[in-house]
């Protein structure tokens, strides 16, 4: 590329090439905007709890609640009005075993939350289901237990397929194992495939890492593991070159779209995983990333718009298509304004 040689007349040493000539007024600024943020990369997450009468706070996620099913289609309108087109649907038991049965049960609290978006919104909402067991589980882990704490892979990756089934049977759009089980891609394709579900699609938690980030949503989802940690099946944060490889295995199993969670510390992952793909990218923006947010605005120490605003851009430019994020249906709004 030729270089243009200064050929201004003063001698006070700036080149031709004016930076700020771009930034000078909010018109300009908005003309030469790169990256660009829309409702439509939203994706709200949503608990709903079996038995609740009425909704219920969190205390570690400030605005975000617990629903009962009778308030699911209410909340499911809000986002909609707002233009939020995407959600992904966590499920809270009356009733947990050491197998998660609840979670594949027929008229289990996901599937009947599906089957009530389902008929009241038709394919206006995509509905995802989010693949796992720890809400499910007396002892709070993503896999079947044995042998006094060993998480069995394979006997977990078969009931995941299970559950994913029941969900698609319901009538959800995607289905989202987050359990991080070796071969659950696999698995799960080849369940639905079998049980006729072949148009559901798979967007994999490819890489989830064990992250202290993830904290409120035990909180929220009850979930919190009785005994030891999620190591052994999580990803290290410290190994992005794993986390690739575990990006690339789902990739080989059939898997349509991937997550990349948490978000904001992994956006050189993120970046990495879309230069390597041509598969849509999703980020999960966790529910600590949420609560460091509001907490911070609720000092008086952030401006919690701005801060989210530059949050939910910054993972936007490093790659993702879409994202999941506790600030949609806030972020919607300031959107819409």
């Amino acid at each position: 590329m030729k270089t243009r040689k200064n050929s201004s007349n003063n001698n006070s040493g700036f080149p031709d090439v004016r930076l700020r000539r771009l930034r000078k007024t909010p018109a300009i600024r908005d003309l030469f905007q790169e990256t660009h943020l829309s409702v439509k990369d939203l994706i709200a997450p949503i608990f709903v709890e079996e038995g609740l009468k009425k909704p219920q706070d969190i205390g570690s996620m400030p605005d975000i609640k617990r629903l009962p099913l009778s308030s699911l289609s209410k909340e499911v309108e809000e986002l909609s009005d707002l233009g939020v087109r995407a959600i992904i649907l966590f499920g809270l038991p009356a009733e947990k075993d050491d197998k998660g049965s609840q979670a594949f049960a027929d008229k289990g609290i996901v599937q009947k939350s599906v089957e009530q978006v389902r008929k009241h919104f038709g394919d206006k909402i995509a509905v995802i289901t989010d693949v796992c067991l720890c809400q499910y589980t007396s002892h709070g882990h993503c896999g079947i237990v044995i042998d006094g704490g060993k998480i069995d892979n394979d006997s977990s990756a078969s009931t995941l397929g299970r559950v994913a089934v029941s969900q698609a049977r319901a009538g959800a759009d995607i289905v989202a194992p987050s359990a991080m089980m070796d071969g659950q891609v696999r698995a799960i394709r080849s369940a639905l495939d079998d049980a006729g579900f072949s148009d559901t699609a798979i967007m994999s938690y490819s890489s989830k890492q064990a992250s202290p980030l993830f904290a409120p949503f035990r909180d929220a989802a009850h979930s919190a593991p009785e005994f030891g940690d999620r190591k052994t099946y999580q990803m290290p944060f410290t190994n992005p070159r794993e986390s690739m490889r575990e990006i690339e295995q789902d990739i080989s199993e059939g898997v349509d779209a991937i997550i990349i969670k948490p978000a904001i510390p992994n956006l050189d992952l993120i970046y990495q995983a879309s230069e390597a793909t041509s598969l849509p990218i999703c980020a999960y923006s966790v529910s600590g990333e949420y609560a460091l947010i509001k907490a911070a605005a609720m000092e008086g120490w952030i401006d919690e718009n701005a801060v989210m605003t530059e949050f939910l851009t910054g993972i936007k430019r490093a790659g993702a298509d879409m994202i999941i994020t506790y600030q949609a249906k806030k972020m919607a709004k300031l959107l819409s304004e």
